[in-house]
């Protein structure tokens, strides 16, 4: 896919390294054309050469510390939340989406992935985002809480909250 990307940028480019021609025209106005006009006197335009910019190095990141795993029988998270719904509350959803924010005191580890619970089961994919979005959810009361995954272990979990999602039934 680069190669095709780089021969299209290369197309477009040799367009302007063409030569550029400044003529009068029949009303008298002055006009450019990339070709010489045909029966009318054209004259070359010299064009100041192109601004050039080296692309930057790039730099190595420093070496760091491995980063440790506090000790299992801590919480990991001081904080584990669910915003944007209120528990008990009622949510209007006509499409059924729903966004929550996850809520993390400190910052999640590198090595732990969020995945929400609906209703007791896993929705969706593990993630390191803390937006989420419930897709096509049918009305109705649900529950709701977030893990804290290290590959398939559950490091800690929020608690669960209970809402109610109102949208339009269509029969």
């Amino acid at each position: 896919m680069r190669p095709h990307c780089l021969y299209l940028l290369l197309l477009t480019a040799l367009p302007a390294a063409a030569q550029i021609y400044r003529y009068t025209d029949a009303n008298g106005n002055p006009a450019y054309s990339d070709r010489p006009p045909a029966g009318v006197q054209g004259q070359a335009v010299e064009l100041a050469p192109l601004n050039r910019i080296a692309p930057p190095r790039p730099t190595l990141a420093p070496a760091s510390e491995p980063e440790l795993l506090p000790p299992a029988s801590a919480p990991t998270y001081s904080t584990l939340e669910l915003n944007g719904i209120l528990n008990g509350g009622v949510v209007r959803a006509n499409n059924g989406t729903v966004n929550v924010e996850v809520r993390l005191q400190p910052p999640l580890h590198s090595t732990h992935r969020l995945r929400l619970l609906l209703d007791d089961q896993p929705y969706g994919p593990p993630g390191t985002t803390p937006s989420l979005q419930l897709l096509n959810l049918d009305r109705g009361e649900h529950r709701l809480a977030v893990q804290v995954l290290a590959g398939e272990q559950v490091v800690q979990q929020s608690p669960t909250l209970t809402f109610t999602l109102q949208r339009v039934h269509r029969p």
